[in-house]
């Protein structure tokens, strides 16, 4: 089992752990505990290097399978045995920029949830720029423009991001909290992961967030398309 790090702190840029398991034919190892991000819900796996004593290797891709987490290491140097203690370093630059984008699309969530009722169909992200789908009706030009004014006034409110790891019971007494038009958490999962920004949105998430929507910076919707007769796609940039 990895402990999840950056659950409870996304700020992490660098961590002691030990390998707990290695795949020598996908140049594979599992810790006991990381902060890369293993990727899901729309926000990609976090990058950087391990350095196992004087041999440092590229972190190409991370992936959770069931309880452990999986770290794909490039380079030809052999890998480090079981056992070994390593030192995790993130690509931060990166990380920062998708904490960034994740939360600006939560605040895109938050506003087109309380200002028109849409519930969310999908959504992907890279580094600075991210799109949502959402079942709405009717998009027009005016209320695109109507929602990136209404996301940057959030931004400019510097609301405090919170994140609360509940009992499956407890989290689901929160009203709403699942945003998606369906509810993708398995009913295996007996502790819920919320994240809230005070006084817009809270809602269940994984990923990794700023601490304060001020840290975001100025959202821009780039375009929106309808993806069908119910289900409309907005894209956004950070600046």
């Amino acid at each position: 089992m990895t402990e999840l790090l950056y659950q409870t702190d996304a700020y992490l840029q660098q961590f002691e752990a030990q390998i707990s398991a290695v795949e020598e034919s996908t140049r594979a190892i599992c810790l006991n505990c990381s902060a890369f991000y293993p990727g899901g819900g729309g926000q990609p796996c976090d990058l950087g290097e391990i350095r196992a004593g004087e041999v440092t290797y590229p972190v190409s891709a991370v992936k959770k399978q069931g309880a452990e987490t999986w770290h794909t290491l490039g380079g030809d140097a052999p890998l480090p045995a079981p056992g070994t203690t390593i030192l995790g370093v993130l690509d931060w630059t990166r990380r920062h920029q998708l904490m960034r984008t994740h939360t600006a699309l939560h605040i895109l969530c938050g506003c087109v949830f309380r200002d028109y009722g849409a519930l969310v169909t999908g959504g992907n992200m890279d580094p600075l720029e991210g799109r949502m789908d959402f079942e709405f009706a009717n998009l027009r030009a005016e209320l695109v423009a109507e929602i990136e004014a209404a996301v940057n006034r959030e931004v400019a409110a510097a609301r405090d991001v919170r994140v609360n790891i509940l009992p499956r019971a407890e989290a689901f007494q929160i009203p709403d909290l699942i945003r998606t038009k369906i509810n993708l958490l398995p009913e295996g999962i007996n502790e819920i992961r919320t994240v809230e920004i005070v006084g817009l949105d809270l809602q269940a998430d994984g990923g990794t967030h700023v601490r304060n929507t001020a840290e975001v910076g100025q959202i821009k919707v780039v375009d929106y398309k309808s993806k069908g007769a119910i289900n409309k796609r907005i894209y956004i940039k950070i600046q």
